[in-house]
């Protein structure tokens, strides 16, 4: 380890790295997963013990009482996270799970019991009881996967080997095959397949009916995908795992959608899965047939279809198309208790909310500049949704028969759900550490969830928020806390730049929300001055935005940091464009190696986390949403590439110090990204580091790498700016 880490590590109790690895992230003890009974009289939710306990526990709060009680805890059940079957430790990946315990769980509709998985073994738990009582395991096939009740809590259905299974909560009957692949290599039902949940955020395969009659199954076979093999070197022993990954302009999976009745009967959904094979989501709702999207490959259409609960024949409710494509906006589409579709669609630069009845031209219930991020909840009439008026927040409002409201209290980020009367928000914001959850009755508060995460043992986070350069680039700027405008300390002179962005599609950094600036802070203690700006393609400014990547996923992110770089040193003198850097990870990765390629006048060194170098490596609906099929963009994928970059560059007079860093089982941004872009600077004469980092994937979350990858990122900053 050099000298400066080890100091570092020695004059400290503790250091920020290793206390935000050790709390993964400052996430453990933060209540989350709330859910509130219809009559709203008790929240759900999942909490760990402490915040740095990483075991994950169910818990139920009274309303009424305002009191809280656990109700299952795994360590007095059968949990062993090193006995999780694969298919758990993928899903875990997918939504980026860095906990251990009870991560997910679902309820009947009443919210009186819960069920979820450990370690493949499904528990039940009541959540009525007025006192603790144990958690009683389910008898099911083994490993079980993503178990759900029916909404009256008489059946639990469960995914084993491909096959959904339903079996009895109430009088032992044993379980039955719904829907069974029969044997069929690469087939499977009940769950998403990796587009799905890597990209789509549908983490789920089946639906309940309502009655609990029925379910809606997705059908997924991989055979058609081709076969990557993720081997650790450093167990050359150990087989090589093989995982079905979409490469843009390969096959995809064939997804398609059955319905199953507990008697027995089946009939296949009769979509038009030729042209529209993209399964975005589904929603089955009380008194009313099932709701399906579907998307074509282009991602240019999207279609909201009604499945005949009886037949499996569908109907078309409503097609959108645009030219470029069409995002996916969580939440919807939706019923409200009147029979009006809740939908989004773009128009005039703004995503608004539409409510319609189906076969009359849809309604916008919000106005201009209100860019609707996703619903949230959808009770009676009432919809519950987040939006932003300045990109850099996100408030949580309502439309129902009373109009547009604004919930929350703005000047954060925000989110919120609720049912019976009884409202769960959560915010965090420029002026608090964590987030703060609040329950709160018609016209009253009622009671605090309490985070228990620990608080960082760092300086108060303040960064400087503004809109920089013509295109006014949401940015923010973080200096040391001992710093002072126009005064720096002394014998330092100006301070170094570094630039922390991930500056793509579907992320932001620059956001009022205290904990996002933590890492950041860190840096900037260390004497730099942080810049984060959030460029073309980021959410919330607005599709056309959102769009201005399209065919180049290189120059427009690059240029837009150039920008706020230097209207940032035109606002702050004291920042030092003579030794300007540049880190991140994944998109962020991949922009920090972009531009001490291309822009090595700008940019003195970077660390470039997870990059993708090639999007042709890349699976197929992030990539083809921007840069369509490789076969007919060819140039598309060239100007948006690091090795086209580097196979064609002179190497300058003075390479840029470069950094890569990838795990070698990420099953995401596969470490091929890293090695072929290595090659080619090697080819080209272009000196780079390369760290490995073995057994680790694209979350990058465990103690001992997460603490030291902070460390080295920091010394090889150090010595690449002359610090």
């Amino acid at each position: 380890m050099p000298a400066s880490v080890a100091g570092y590590i020695d004059g400290m109790t503790e250091s920020f790295p290793r206390q935000e690895a050790r709390t993964r992230r400052f996430t453990l003890g933060v209540p989350r997963a709330f859910q509130v009974s219809p009559d709203g009289a008790r929240v759900a939710f999942l909490r760990s013990k402490s915040g740095a306990d990483p075991v994950t526990c169910l818990w139920v709060l009274d309303v009424g009482s305002g009191t809280e009680r656990l109700v299952a805890d795994p360590r007095a059940l059968r949990s062993d996270e090193e006995d999780l079957p694969p298919a758990e430790r993928a899903r875990r990946e997918r939504v980026r799970e860095q906990a251990g315990g009870i991560v997910s769980y679902a309820c009947d509709r009443a919210l009186t019991m819960a069920a979820f998985a450990l370690s493949g073994h499904v528990f039940a738990v009541a959540l009525t009881a007025p006192r603790v009582t144990a958690a009683r395991e389910v008898t099911t096939r083994t490993p079980a996967l993503d178990p759900r009740p029916d909404p009256a809590g008489r059946w639990l259905a469960y995914v084993c080997d491909g096959a959904l299974r339903v079996t009895s909560l109430a009088d032992g009957e044993p379980d039955r095959v719904i829907a069974d692949p029969r044997g069929a290599p690469g087939v499977t039902f009940g769950l998403p397949e990796f587009v799905a949940a890597e990209e789509m955020d549908r983490y789920r395969g089946y639906w309940w009916a309502p009655d609990g009659s029925a379910l809606l199954v997705a059908r997924v076979d991989e055979t058609p995908v081709a076969r990557w093999h993720i081997a650790d070197p450093a167990h050359p022993e150990r087989e090589a795992t093989a995982v079905a990954y979409p490469a843009a302009g390969t096959p995809n999976a064939s997804v398609s959608l059955l319905l199953a009745r507990l008697d027995g009967t089946s009939k296949t959904v009769q979509a038009d899965w030729q042209d529209f094979p993209y399964l975005v989501t589904a929603r089955w709702q009380d008194g009313h047939d099932p709701l399906v999207v579907v998307q074509s490959r282009d991602q240019r259409r999207m279609r909201i279809l009604g499945v005949d609960a009886t037949s499996g024949a569908t109907s078309v409710l409503r097609e959108d198309s645009d030219p470029r494509w069409l995002e996916i906006v969580p939440g919807v589409p939706a019923w409200t208790a009147d029979g009006r579709l809740v939908w989004t669609r773009d128009e005039q630069d703004t995503r608004r909310l539409v409510l319609a009845v189906p076969g009359r031209e849809p309604v916008p219930v919000t106005p201009p500049g209100l860019q609707v991020r996703g619903v949230l909840d959808v009770d009676g009439d009432f919809v519950l949704f987040q939006a932003s008026g300045d990109p850099a927040e996100v408030g949580l409002w309502s439309y129902g028969p009373t109009g547009l409201l604004r919930v929350g209290p703005g000047g954060g980020t925000e989110g919120g759900t609720w049912g019976g009367g009884t409202m769960v928000t959560w915010r965090r914001s420029l002026d608090e550490d964590g987030v703060t959850v609040r329950l709160s009755r018609p016209g009253r508060p009622v009671a605090d969830i309490a985070s228990l995460a620990e608080h960082p043992a760092l300086p108060t986070p303040r960064p400087v928020l503004f809109r920089a350069g013509p295109r006014e680039i949401v940015t923010a700027v973080l200096f040391p806390s001992w710093h002072r405008p126009g005064h720096p300390r002394e014998g330092q002179g100006r301070l170094p730049v570094l630039l922390d962005p991930y500056g793509g599609p579907h992320g932001q950094r620059a956001v009022q929300a205290r904990s996002a600036y933590l890492v950041p802070q860190w840096f900037a203690e260390q004497g730099f001055a942080v810049v984060i700006a959030d460029g073309r393609g980021t959410p919330a400014r607005g599709p056309a935005w959102e769009r201005a990547v399209q065919g180049d996923l290189a120059g427009p992110v690059l240029e837009d940091q150039v920008e706020a770089l230097h209207a940032a040193a035109g606002r702050f003198g004291e920042l030092d464009t003579g030794r300007v850097a540049i880190r991140g990870w994944s998109f962020g990765g991949f922009l920090a190696a972009l531009a001490v390629l291309r822009r090595p006048d700008v940019f003195h060194a970077a660390v470039a986390g997870a990059p993708v170098t090639d999007w042709r490596l890349y699976d197929t609906h992030y990539t083809e949403r921007y840069l369509g099929l490789p076969d007919h963009h060819g140039d598309a994928y060239d100007r948006s590439s690091l090795i086209f970059l580097a196979e064609r560059s002179v190497v300058p007079v003075s390479p840029r110090p470069l950094m890569l860093i990838h795990g070698l089982a990420d099953d995401n941004v596969v470490v091929a990204h890293t090695l072929r872009l290595s090659a080619a600077l090697l080819a080209a004469g272009y000196p780079h580091a390369v760290l490995p980092l073995s057994g680790i994937t694209h979350m990058a979350s465990q103690e001992t790498v997460a603490e030291n990858l902070l460390l080295l990122q920091l010394d090889f900053l150090r010595r690449a700016l002359r610090m």
